[in-house]
């Protein structure tokens, strides 16, 4: 019995590697809108805007409380029923089938995304000295203006160590979309050890993957 085979784990190297940018396009897109979302959501609770403060409250302690394995479930099984809820409800001609799993995994990722850096931002933003704001309006800049020009680019310094970790962290995470059917690495992978049975090869091969993406 051969433990390890060394020449199939090569071969399969092409079919895995397929699957690279698609992981890398969840990761990217997710954290992009994310971050947009996410610093509206930290302004928010910053400025404890009413109404708007307690849905984002909500809003983060949701996505932030709930695995995300749940999440891709919820909008992989979920969309589509509401969707169809309003086709037979509103006469609506939505068609459903024409929308790819890829799309749910793009909104999922930047939901999960905007309740995490909404925290990061808003915890790099509050860190920063209430007088820089202060001498601001001494100025004559707004509120919108001292943001933009002052208290952003140094709470961005403050919150990068941070965000860096968190994409990181969000470059694993997109391996849970294989359970949606998504053929990005861990899909892919999966679908290869099916077909060949050689689990501990595909998965090393999948491993090492997801390793050179957040080391490089």
């Amino acid at each position: 019995m051969q433990l390890f085979d060394f020449e199939y784990a090569l071969s399969a190297v092409p079919a895995i590697a397929k699957g690279v940018p698609l992981s890398l396009a969840i990761a990217v897109v997710g954290f992009i809108l994310g971050s947009i979302f996410g610093l509206v959501l930290s302004l928010i609770r910053i400025y404890k805007i009413p109404f708007f403060y307690q849905v984002a409250t909500l809003y983060i302690s949701f996505f932030r409380g709930i695995p995300v394995l749940v999440q891709i479930f919820l909008a992989y099984y979920g969309i589509p029923l509401v969707l169809r809820y309003f086709n037979q409800k509103y006469g609506l001609n939505i068609d459903i089938s024409n929308i790819g799993a890829i799309y749910f995994m793009y909104l999922v990722y930047s939901l999960y995304c905007s309740a995490y850096l909404s925290e990061i931002f808003r915890s790099a933003i509050l860190s920063i000295d209430k007088g820089q704001l202060e001498a601001s309006y001494s100025v004559g800049l707004t509120t919108i203006q001292a943001l933009y020009l002052i208290i952003l680019p140094q709470g961005l310094l403050v919150a990068l160590p941070n965000i860096l970790n968190f994409f990181i962290l969000l470059i694993k995470e997109t391996s849970l979309v294989f359970a949606a059917s998504v053929p990005e690495i861990m899909g892919l992978a999966t679908l290869e050890a099916d077909r060949s049975s050689k689990f501990l090869e595909v998965y090393i091969i999948a491993a090492l993957f997801y390793w050179g993406l957040v080391v490089f």
